[in-house]
């Protein structure tokens, strides 16, 4: 009996030490922001454990915000592999002699989320040094590899002319923004435009004010495309100095136009047409091709920086991945298939497979674009947690660990728990919307262990549950 007694006890003990409430600091942060506990889903549970040391709410499904980029991020390096590459190709329908094209200039896309303005000069300037110097006829535009619905950038917020609702293009330039720099010098306040724009004028009706609140500097400006030209109305807080954002304030095929222009005639080159979206012509002939920087590098982008359009490109790219073959395992995923037409219903597809694949059953989650930036998509903090502990044991797995922001360092953690004993022992992925705060990743303990942590808030108070995330943090780092 003695013996079955202390059995029993060592079991409650054991048992015990794996289901830890809520500490009393969470407790009390979220008291504070008047965060009702039925509101919050938290797992932490040790890597290559089965058995979570925390577990609130955690079967829930719940809007996980920009951690669904995890999911999207992870399920490319395992499809597509870490040195995956999009290229983009220019053709010549038409002929070249003496640096005359009499024809057409052809640009196709196949979804580049990063081809940027220093990118984009490069290879315009590979294009004069083979030989391209005049274009007689048109600028083409090839955007038919992705096959996607009308897409409205006020749709989400009401607010279209911000960076972060910048929709997917299958030829994505500079991701689709303006960067407005203002230079105030005494009464007068000076406005310039990157990149370079051609046939746009920027009307500044802007005045230049004494005071303002400098945290928020830009909610005074308003600016609005209209016709060819840029108005930028309102007032600016001289005393903030020198300010810049980035914008979207025209279409995919427009802003291409005017960049195009601008750096072609600043390379010596002139265009003669028009600008026209259409699919590449049969005849057309391959001129030169441009690849982007790899896929473990543009996923740090993602995760770092929580870079919507990018994420969204990914997404849509996930659709290009092969079914996975007989033989075919982790340290062996399938290679791309040909380049073809993609959907947004095809890669939610890939990665409903994937997860089958993988024997991870996740019946509540909900796809829509894979960033985040949506009111419908869905995963329980439960699996979220079982994603990252698979991510965990990946061949691949440093490539997604790196990817994600460091607690107070870089990324949109730089800021958070910069003096505490947790920084830079953590790398966590956040995620914000209204109603909805998160954060999903990894944190070392000083004991030494590796803890998936997982903390989803889906409440109307959810913007001030930051505290709360960060006492949670620090009490696993303590750990």
């Amino acid at each position: 009996m003695k013996r079955l007694a202390s059995a029993l006890f060592a079991l409650c003990l054991s048992a015990g030490a794996l289901a830890v409430s809520l500490p009393a600091t969470v407790r009390q942060e979220l008291k504070k922001a008047n965060i009702p506990q039925s509101g919050v889903a938290i797992v932490v549970r040790e890597v290559h454990k089965t058995r979570p040391l925390i577990r609130l709410n955690a079967a829930q499904a719940m809007n996980p915000a920009s951690t669904m980029k995890l999911l999207t991020t992870f399920a490319a390096l395992d499809l597509l592999g870490p040195a995956y590459t999009w290229k983009t190709e220019a053709y010549l329908d038409g002929t070249l002699k003496d640096g005359v094209l009499d024809g057409d200039l052809i640009l196709k896309g196949y979804g580049d989320p990063k081809f940027t303005i220093e990118q984009f000069w490069l290879w315009l300037s590979e294009l004069r040094s083979r030989g391209l110097r005049e274009i007689r006829g048109d600028l083409v535009l090839d955007r038919s590899h992705f096959d996607l619905p009308p897409f409205d950038s006020g749709a989400f917020d009401n607010d279209p002319v911000r960076a972060y609702n910048v929709g997917p293009d299958a030829l994505l330039l500079n991701f689709n923004t303006l960067r407005l720099r203002y230079l105030p010098t005494g009464d007068v306040l000076n406005v310039f435009a990157e990149p370079p724009l051609d046939g746009i004028t920027l009307d500044n009706r802007l005045t230049s004010q004494r005071a303002g609140d400098c945290r928020n500097w830009d909610d005074g400006i308003d600016v609005q495309p209209r016709g060819d030209s840029v108005v930028l109305q309102g007032g600016y807080p001289r005393e903030c100095g020198e300010r810049a954002h980035n914008l979207s304030l025209m279409p995919h095929t427009r802003y291409i136009e005017i960049v195009f222009r601008a750096l072609w005639k600043e390379l010596g080159g002139t265009l003669q047409g028009r600008q026209r979206d259409e699919v590449t012509s049969s005849q057309a002939k391959l001129f030169s091709a441009h690849r982007s920087e790899p896929l473990d590098l543009t996923i740090r982008d993602i995760n770092k920086y929580s870079n919507n359009v990018m994420a969204r490109q990914l997404f849509l790219t996930l659709g290009n991945a092969s079914p996975q073959r007989e033989g075919d395992d982790e340290a062996n995923p399938p290679p791309a298939s040909a380049p073809q037409t993609l959907s947004i219903a095809r890669s939610i597809q890939t990665v409903h497979d994937w997860l089958q694949r993988q024997n991870l059953d996740f019946p509540e989650l909900i796809l829509e674009n894979g960033a985040g930036l949506s009111r419908i998509e869905r995963i329980s903090a439960d699996h979220m947690a079982t994603l990252l502990q698979h991510a965990a044991t990946h061949p691949l797995s440093a490539e997604l660990q790196a990817s994600l922001p460091i607690l107070g360092v870089d990324g949109t953690m730089r800021k958070r728990l910069r003096e505490s004993p947790a920084s830079s022992h953590a790398h966590l992925k956040t995620g914000s919307l209204e109603g909805v705060r998160t954060l999903a990743g990894y944190v070392r303990s000083k004991s030494g262990k590796e803890w998936v942590v997982v903390c989803f808030i889906n409440e109307p108070n959810a913007r001030n549950g930051k505290a709360a995330q960060d006492a949670l943090i620090e009490w696993v780092q303590g750990q």
